[in-house]
């Protein structure tokens, strides 16, 4: 079955967050390959507390009875986008695969990878998934927006293509989003990119409607800013998600 790639018109526009609603509402396995930025224990001020509830490093037989599943025998390192996923989804039965690429420095990935001696191969990440267990819904997450790069040739938009992954674009209304939103439909339809539709992502004005109309990309769900985080909103907002928006998830698995 198809994989749901999520990407947005940026960065720090909440897929994340995104990933984890779209994960909790298909049962579906979480896979971020590309992590560029995250800390380790050391990196704390001596008096910090963990970011998320689950940030220490354990594993699935040291976590509380209630924790979500995270991959056995791996170590999950706090400041990750798989760190907070695993805080935040609560059904009992998805998988949270580690990631291909965890790499320290906080920049695009390509430089991330350099900085390490290191080059993101896109391949290596296509035989990662086809090992996987495909009768499984996936969710994979990008880094960044579609045209990131990974490596000196290639991009996020580039990785959705290998991974033959349908794609589920993510929206913010901040000043500008509505050119960032037309600029990244436009490079989808460039490339030839299989879409699912729009999530948006904090309070939408009149204009959530206009992006719909002028990308021609449909609406599959909206959320509002959710602060704090918690597994309790995650399920929520996975619940609301309207019929035709889970209509048009499932056509992508």
């Amino acid at each position: 079955m198809k994989p749901i790639f999520i990407s947005g018109i940026g960065t720090g526009i909440g897929k994340t967050v995104i990933a984890a609603i779209i994960a909790e509402a298909l049962k579906a396995d979480y896979w971020k390959p590309v992590q560029a930025g995250y800390e380790t224990v050391t990196d704390r001020a001596p008096d910090a507390s963990p970011v998320h509830s689950e940030a220490m490093i354990l594993p699935v037989t040291d976590r509380a009875p209630d924790a979500s599943p995270v991959h056995s025998g791996t170590m999950v390192h706090p400041g990750t986008d798989r760190e907070l996923v695993a805080s935040l989804v609560s059904n009992s039965e998805t998988f949270i695969h580690p990631e291909t690429y965890l790499l320290k420095l906080a920049a695009s990935p390509h430089i991330a990878a350099q900085r390490e001696n290191r080059r993101i191969e896109l391949k290596q990440i296509a035989a990662e998934l086809h090992r996987m267990n495909r009768n499984r819904r996936l969710v994979i997450e990008g880094a960044g927006g579609l045209m990131v790069p990974l490596n000196e040739q290639e991009f996020v938009i580039d990785l959705v293509k290998v991974l033959d992954a349908r794609l589920v674009l993510v929206s913010r209304n901040y000043l500008g989003s509505i050119n960032h939103s037309l600029m990244t439909a436009a490079v989808c339809r460039n490339y030839g990119i299989d879409v699912a539709g729009w999530v948006f992502n904090d309070q939408y004005m009149n204009y959530e409607q206009e992006i719909v109309r002028w990308s021609g990309y449909q609406s599959l769900f909206s959320v509002p800013l959710m602060h704090p985080l918690s597994k309790q909103s995650i399920l929520a907002a996975a619940e609301t998600i309207p019929p035709q928006g889970m209509g048009y998830l499932c056509e992508s698995l």
